[in-house]
């Protein structure tokens, strides 16, 4: 079986490589990979080209535009990365009767409330990024392929840039930092996800009916100076000279932080149908971060 990846460099494409290559034969591709494999999101006849010299039984898109701020200045480019790209695949994939894996986001919600968001919630996005990402859902619920998108919210890998890691830095050099505690969510491991993406699929590979949208986020929830405390505890008990004093990190509302976008409040996503339908456990969000922690910290004292 072949798999088709998209977006191999990015923190969850890093981790499907790996989750996937049980799965079958994967090709993975990004922006700067050697043609007949170079992905262009701006290009639909050239992304056509590219899955029809796949010849895929299972595409996964792992890539997306996911500069929030910076996507409220250019809409256009954002919609064709989300929203315009993903009906291409959606398409092709309908046409091949190949299946579909695309990620969403809790952020084509609008925040209010606080009751946890389910699949059958009405979204209402608030930002360019939200909006089209909920455009990409569509299209592919419009196409008719047989799907799998799964929505998450505050993801991050031990590979790349994430919220941990500039805590982390902030923190040897800072006396004292502000956090954000009116926004609550669960931190979600790329590794998670990508793992979740594999048994779902072999799951669903043998009941086409679970075809749908699902919720996939790491069990309880935080805001980010709660978040932040977690990392900057846990790292501090490992031995890392931190500056900034232990209860030198003080909550601020979102309004003392403006931003281009605005970010949902309340990005609580209900679970229960991912762990039904596919029989999975979803680990409290603090023991993927506190592994995702150990492999930086390693890494930095190996270096």
């Amino acid at each position: 079986m072949k798999i088709l990846l998209l977006g191999k460099n990015g923190q969850v494409g890093w981790e499907l490589q790996r989750s996937l290559a049980v799965l079958g034969e994967v090709i993975a591709v990004n922006i700067d990979s050697a043609p007949p494999w170079r992905l262009d999101f701006l290009n639909p006849d050239a992304l056509r080209a590219l899955v029809g010299a796949a010849a895929p039984q299972l595409i996964v898109n792992a890539a997306a535009h996911t500069a929030v701020d910076k996507a409220e200045a250019e809409p256009e480019l954002v919609r064709a990365i989300n929203a315009t790209a993903v009906g291409v695949l959606a398409r092709e994939a309908a046409a091949r009767d190949a299946w579909l894996v695309h990620y969403s986001t809790d952020y084509v919600f609008d925040g209010s409330g606080s009751a946890p968001w389910t699949e059958r919630s009405t979204p209402a996005p608030l930002s360019v990024y939200g909006r089209t990402k909920l455009e990409g859902e569509e299209l592919v619920r419009a196409s008719g392929c047989r799907h799998l998108i799964f929505r998450t919210s505050w993801v991050y890998g031990a590979r790349g840039d994430n919220f941990a890691k500039t805590m982390l830095r902030l923190a040897r050099t800072r006396d004292a930092l502000t956090v954000i505690d009116d926004q609550i969510g669960a931190p979600t491991g790329a590794d998670l996800l990508a793992d979740l993406t594999a048994q779902a699929w072999r799951v669903a590979q043998a009941r086409p009916e679970l075809s749908g949208t699902y919720h996939a986020v790491a069990a309880g929830e935080t805001n980010w100076h709660g978040y932040a405390k977690h990392v900057i505890e846990f790292a501090r008990a490992r031995g890392e000279a931190l500056r900034v004093a232990p209860d030198a990190i003080a909550p601020i509302p979102t309004s003392a932080y403006p931003q281009a976008a605005t970010r949902p409040r309340n990005s609580r996503l209900d679970t229960t149908k991912l762990r039904s339908a596919f029989d999975v456990t979803l680990p409290a969000w603090q023991q993927g971060v506190d592994r995702m922690l150990t492999e930086v910290l390693d890494r930095k004292e190996a270096a």
